[in-house]
């Protein structure tokens, strides 16, 4: 039960996610991995069986570690061992990580979001809300919830958008019906900009949670373009990871 082990498990199943906290100092590396690997679990649970009460079983599993460890008690498991001891040390608020499982099980089934606002909702809960448990565990005060929970649904609406076609061959709807996936772009570049006008808030030692979110901008640009696989191109990818780990801007 080790931060490697998470690590490990990040750097095979997140790529992206892996090469933003290797820009991050090493001091804070141990507090982003296990929450990035807990993200990772969750987010494939409802993938890795075609039993939709086998997925729910999974979920619950992970809602029931999150309980567990508020009260104290571990589970001996390569992930839920290093969660359980963040949640005790950065006093993580267990009821965001219970929304970020709980949104998940849209993913079991095959029904489209019911509008807008409930994909809204979804982004809230699993990408807004990973970023400020990042951004918590690293210190981040309450003023800071905002701007951070605002890059971080940009950043949930992005890899959204990149995973669109994904999800449409796997026979599910993942967006409302008259609802273009330039729309949420456009949202989703509102709620950056909304999180850039309130930067100030955002201690600079809480920088490091924010890299994830690196690729979002360019990659919403082009989904507003018109592109349907957005992807940055590699050298591109790399120089602005560089850039934003360096100037600590987001």
């Amino acid at each position: 039960m080790s931060v490697d082990a998470c690590a490990e498990l990040v750097r095979r199943g997140d790529p992206d996610r892996f090469l933003a906290v290797m820009a991050a100092p090493a001091a804070v590396r141990a507090r982003l991995f296990p929450l990035y690997a807990v993200n990772l679990e969750v987010a494939r649970a409802p993938w890795v069986t075609q039993e939709p009460l086998i997925a729910e079983m999974r979920l619950q599993w992970w809602r029931d570690v999150v309980e567990n460890a508020a009260s104290g008690a571990a589970r001996a498991h390569e992930v839920a061992g290093p969660l359980h001891d963040l949640i005790r040390e950065a006093g993580l608020p267990v009821e965001v990580l219970d929304r970020l499982i709980a949104a998940r099980r849209w993913d079991i089934h095959r029904e489209p979001h019911d509008g807008p606002e409930a994909l809204s909702d979804y982004l809230e809960d699993t990408g807004a809300g990973l970023m400020w448990l990042a951004a918590r565990a690293l210190g981040a005060p309450d003023a800071a919830e905002a701007p951070v929970r605002d890059y971080g649904w940009a950043t949930a609406a992005a890899g959204y958008l990149r995973a669109v076609p994904v999800l449409a061959e796997r026979g599910r709807q993942p967006l409302p019906q008259g609802f273009a996936p330039q729309d949420l772009a456009q949202r989703g570049l509102q709620r950056l900009a909304e999180a850039r006008g309130s930067r100030g808030k955002v201690p600079r030692k809480v920088a490091p949670a924010l890299l994830a979110g690196w690729q979002t901008e360019g990659l919403l640009r082009q989904v507003l373009a018109g592109a349907a696989s957005p992807a940055l191109p590699e050298a591109q990818k790399r120089w602005r990871l560089l850039w934003q780990a360096f100037t600590g801007r987001w």
